[in-house]
Order: structure tokens, then sequence, then C-alpha cells
């Protein structure tokens, strides 16, 4: 006959093993080679986007968080803003996420994202608002920046960190690999992304 103590031990092990199962799934949603997970939100002018309306450009995907001092080094720098500028001029479609929730460090509302873009002559095509997080955990954002490069056909093609050198120091920018470029001119001239995957760095998206 089973003891209590033997019931509670398979009941922990189906739990744990349920969890694990579940947090796999989760982080199994996006992968470099297969179809971005589709999804809809609200840009900070109300206008509603849906992923699979792009189809036939290529994107990129920005998670970002003024707040944060990684975030803050391409942007007070000028970096992010000429990548977003370089490739938005090709038409690329640029969309930056604010996966912050109300009340976290990032969170702002639609009228402050503007001002924001406006104030740091930021140039993404849409600022997304995702308050809920459900886009960002939909990709497995983990930081901000994080940087995901979807081709023309639909496929993620890169996921990682915007360059090489995971610092706040601007000086270390010029020097840095710059992913996200490396990605985009591979796509513009045929070719494959060499690294398409790599480790983001940066503060934790705020859910």
């Amino acid at each position: 006959m089973m003891t209590p103590i033997g019931k509670r031990s398979i009941s922990g092990i189906f739990l744990l093993t349920l969890f694990m199962a579940i947090s796999t799934a989760a982080n199994a949603r996006v992968s470099v080679g297969q179809p971005a997970p589709d999804f809809t939100a609200v840009d900070s002018n109300g206008k509603q986007h849906r992923l699979s309306d792009f189809k036939g450009k290529t994107l990129v995907l920005e998670w970002t968080n003024h707040d944060c001092p990684y975030v803050r080094k391409h942007y007070d720098s000028g970096n992010m803003q000429a990548l977003q500028k370089a490739a938005t001029g090709k038409g690329v479609v640029w969309l930056s996420i604010i996966s912050s929730a109300p009340g976290k460090q990032g969170h702002v509302p639609g009228e402050e994202a503007n001002r924001l873009t406006s104030t740091r002559n930021a140039s993404p095509t849409a600022v997304l608002l995702d308050e809920s997080g459900d886009i960002g955990r939909l990709y497995g954002a983990k930081t901000t920046p994080h940087m995901y490069v979807i081709d023309s056909a639909g496929t993620l093609v890169y996921m990682g960190g915007i360059d090489s050198i995971p610092t706040t120091d601007q000086d270390d920018i010029q020097r840095a690999t710059n992913y996200v470029d490396a990605a985009l001119s591979a796509l513009s001239s045929g070719q494959p992304v060499k690294e398409a995957v790599t480790r983001p760095y940066g503060c934790s998206v705020k859910y």
C-alpha cells in the first residue's frame, strides 16, 4: 500500500514534469528557420497591426525600455536610430515593442511613446504597446534590447543581441559586430545569416 509520503512524491514529480513540459513548449515557440509567430497589437497611435499583414517585407522586432541603460547606450549614441533609418529607408518594417507591464520600469502610454520617438529622433515603423507581455512571452523576449529579424517569407532568420559587446559603454559600439545590420545585409544580398542566434544582453523585460 502506498504511503501518503509516496503519493506526495509521485504528485510532486508529476507536477514538476508538467511544469517543465509547459516551460519547454513556451520556450520552443520561436526558432530560427521556422515561421515567426503571428500576433496582433495596438501601436502608440491606437492603430492595430497584425504581423502577417507585413508578409512580403523584411521585419525587425526590437524590444525596448527607454529607462534601461543598455537601451540608452544605443539611443543616446544615435546607433539605434541610424539602424532604424537605414533599414526603413530600404523598405524594412521596424517594430519597436514595449512589453513593460503597468507600474513597471519602461511602461509608457502611447502619447509618451510618441514623445520619446520624436525627442530621440527615432524612426521605427511603429511602436507596439504590449502591456500584457503576451507578445514578449510568445517570442521569448528576455532583455531590452532583444532583437529579431524576419525575412519576407515570414521566417525568423535572426534572434539575439544587437551586437557583440554586452556593455553600457557607448565607446564599445564602434568596435562591436552589429548582428542586426549583418543579418539585414545578408538578406539583401541573398545570403544566409551567418550568426543566426546570439545571446541577448540588456535589462530584463519588465513583465
